[in-house]
């Protein structure tokens, strides 16, 4: 079990990350490729991503074991402000903490154990020295699986990350940090002033008044992750509520073509900060039958993400829905296809990070 202690200091600094962080999402999502576990969710994106792989993940290999401790300096703080930021941050690293995280990597080859335990997965795929030359070539395996497996997904992923920041958010209004804390998922349970996970080993971790960041993830399954040194900036990863698997594309169906009148486009600019079905009903003047089912079609056409909390359901919107609220352009200014990704001068490319074609 894993317990992470609170003062009434670290209580006020409690925080929600600001969206999905590509780090995150790109070294656990290699966890995920390499399973059989959560079919549903995970199975179409594994064949769609091994299909576009081929060589270029062995020095990530190296660095990630099937289970277990896999290296701090793998997801630095700086990660949260972009993934080439994550990536400059990770190929700064100093020798020195290269050399002592793998040396934590290698003590697990003879054994299992888990990550932030001080132990290691069973067994190590390959071997790893430190050195720029090997960081560089570290960074590099790590944008190709990034432009592979996670960048033709982003907008589903953001859109999960986003509508689980919302729901954390409402709950942190309504009743403080307490109230947040008691929302987490089943595997996190609340007992001021100690927050408990369901955990592979025993963990203590003390916050001592640094607060906590909140980093909700697609690829985290099952358990949270925290970083193996408790001197790190704290921060919790734990898995989003799932309830469909990410897609690339998606054929503009007959939802999309319903998409007319003034009820509706109320509806949908109603749920752009979010909102519950019953505060729909009376911000648009509709019963709450009606509010329903039109929240329906919106999440049919990929332009609302609903989630449950308890008897109340959430609606937020996804970033195609936001794009149409704002004339059909993301926020960075790209424009959006019916199938969520952003598109450069209609040539069909696309990227957060870079470009990716498909």
């Amino acid at each position: 079990m894993l317990r992470i202690h609170f003062t009434g200091k670290d209580l006020g600094g409690v925080r929600m990350a600001a969206g999905p962080d590509p780090l995150w999402e790109t070294i656990l999502s290699f966890h995920r490729i390499r399973d059989r576990r959560g079919p549903l969710v995970f199975g179409e994106w594994r064949k769609e991503t091994r299909a576009r792989l081929k060589g270029e993940t062995v020095p990530i290999s190296a660095l990630v074991p099937r289970r277990g401790y896999f290296p701090d300096f793998l997801t630095p703080f700086e990660g949260r402000a972009g993934f080439e930021t994550g990536l400059d941050a990770l190929r700064a690293t100093p020798p020195e903490r290269v050399r002592a995280e793998l040396a934590l990597l290698a003590v697990g080859r003879a054994g299992t154990g888990h990550r932030g335990a001080g132990h290691l997965g069973a067994g190590q795929e390959g071997g790893y020295e430190p050195g720029a030359g090997r960081l560089g070539a570290l960074v590099d395996a790590l944008r190709t699986y990034h432009r592979a497996a996670i960048e033709p997904y982003w907008p589903h992923i953001r859109a999960r990350a986003e509508a689980d920041r919302a729901l954390r958010g409402r709950a942190l209004l309504d009743g403080g940090a307490d109230e947040l804390l008691g929302t987490l998922p089943p595997m996190l349970r609340w007992r001021s002033p100690v927050l408990e996970a369901d955990y592979p080993v025993d963990r203590e971790l003390r916050l001592d008044g640094r607060g906590l960041l909140l980093q909700p993830s697609f690829f985290c399954r099952g358990t949270p992750v925290v970083h193996r040194d408790p001197t790190l900036p704290p921060v919790l990863v734990y898995p989003v509520t799932h309830s469909d698997a990410p897609a690339v594309t998606e054929r503009p169906g007959p939802s999309l073509g319903r998409l007319v009148g003034h009820t509706r486009s109320a509806v949908l600019r109603a749920i752009e900060h979010g909102s519950t079905t019953s505060e729909l009903a009376r911000r648009t003047g509709v019963s709450l039958a009606s509010a329903s089912q039109h929240a329906c079609v919106l999440r049919e056409a990929g332009l609302v993400v609903t989630l449950r909390h308890g008897n109340a359901v959430l609606h937020t919107l996804t970033p195609l829905g936001a794009a149409l609220l704002r004339g059909g352009a993301t926020a960075d200014g790209r424009s959006v296809r019916n199938d969520g990704r952003s598109v450069r001068n209609g040539d069909g490319r696309y990227a957060r990070n870079g470009p990716f074609t498909s």
